[in-house]
């Protein structure tokens, strides 16, 4: 405690530190909230960066530098627009601050090289794991659709690729090959069925990598981790009011994100269930997710993005289910586990909503149709 004391006292605080917790339920960075004595701000987060994932976390601070530089002018933008039409903004919309260390540094790295930031904490807000209700659905897909719209315009070439092959599936597919022969896990049940799960979706992994190879899909500016306990809800109005966890801002295809909101969204029993037989994918908060999104994403969207759009929620349940059922096959290399077999059942979860997605194809496909 005394340790993280004297990191969280690096980032000048305006106030003495009187608690340290730890925060959230991330599977790979360390978070704590810290709590001050001040008047003012009374919380910021601090993170020791997983730098066997992220291994030039310098990088990801630039990154986060630029998006938080850029997304601030445009909503100091907005605001002025609003002014001129004598209408106030009717919406609130923070985005997360790197906050400084004493000689001006957006991170610490301590004795032992472990790689520190603080963010500023956003007060009066919560996330949740699960959807509530299909206003609560509307108001992730508006913040994913908001993220989208204010990054739209920031050029991919300004920001470095922190994770370079993060969500091109077949790189996923290539590591999952690599590993399945040096692999001595047991037989059971529930790896023969991730097994052949894999082998009879191979061939159709690259779908959205062969469109962007093809011309259809381009490259933008993307949040990377889009899932629901990343969006956080106003405790009073219910409003989408950020997005965190932006160390995965980077290049990429916005189907990476649909598609991620969507898989996290529409799982009413969550990543960590074992009722695998009671996982479903509810196309009413589908529904709603979409309508949330496209009220603000409409404008910048093109006739192929809506076409790859059923693709992207299918795929991307089966790639997050092919790294838990890798890693399970690694030792439990990437994840947090509280188990052994802990990456193998989220594996299943993530293949169950799949199968889920594919009995519903037609369904899914008619929703996108309508918000067209």
């Amino acid at each position: 405690m005394n340790n993280l004391i004297d990191i969280a006292d690096r980032f000048k605080p305006q106030g003495k530190v009187i608690d340290i917790q730890e925060f959230g339920h991330g599977n790979i960075n360390s978070t704590f909230l810290v709590t001050l004595d001040s008047l003012e701000e009374k919380h910021f987060i601090l993170q020791r960066i997983n730098t066997q994932v992220f291994r030039q976390p310098k990088l990801v601070m630039q990154n986060m530098s630029i998006f938080t530089l850029h997304v601030g002018d445009k909503l100091k933008a907005l605001s002025s627009a609003y002014r001129l039409q004598h209408t106030p903004p009717n919406r609130r919309w923070e985005v997360p601050r790197v906050l400084l260390t004493q000689n001006a540094q957006n991170h610490f790295i301590d004795a032992e090289g472990s790689f520190w930031r603080a963010i500023s904490f956003i007060e009066a807000a919560e996330s949740f794991d699960i959807i509530k209700d299909s206003n609560h659905a509307r108001e992730v897909g508006y913040a994913l659709g908001m993220f989208h719209n204010l990054i739209s315009d920031l050029p991919t070439e300004k920001l470095a690729d922190t994770l370079p092959g993060f969500h091109i599936t077949p790189r996923y597919l290539q590591q999952y090959n690599e590993v399945l022969p040096k692999s001595s896990v047991s037989q059971s049940a529930e790896v023969k069925y991730c097994l052949q799960f894999v082998s009879d979706r191979s061939s159709w992994a690259h779908v959205l990598e062969n469109a962007q190879a093809q011309g259809q899909l381009h490259l933008r500016p993307i949040h990377g981790d889009p899932k629901i306990n990343n969006v956080m809800i106003d405790t009073t109005t219910g409003h989408a009011i950020s997005i965190i966890d932006l160390d995965t801002v980077k290049p990429g295809l916005v189907h990476y994100d649909i598609g991620d909101c969507l898989r996290s969204s529409c799982n009413f029993l969550g990543e960590e269930t074992d009722q695998w037989d009671m996982v479903r994918f509810d196309t009413d908060i589908c529904q709603s997710v979409l309508q949330g999104y496209l009220s603000v994403a409409r404008e910048f969207l093109t006739i192929s993005d809506y076409e790859y759009m059923y693709d992207a929620i299918r795929l991307i349940a089966f790639e997050l289910g092919l790294r838990f059922f890798t890693d399970y096959l690694a030792g439990n290399v990437y994840f947090k586990i509280k188990y052994p077999e802990h990456n193998l059942n989220r594996a299943i979860v993530q293949f169950k909503l799949t199968e889920s997605i594919e009995s519903q194809e037609t369904a899914i496909r008619a929703i996108i149709q309508e918000m067209r």
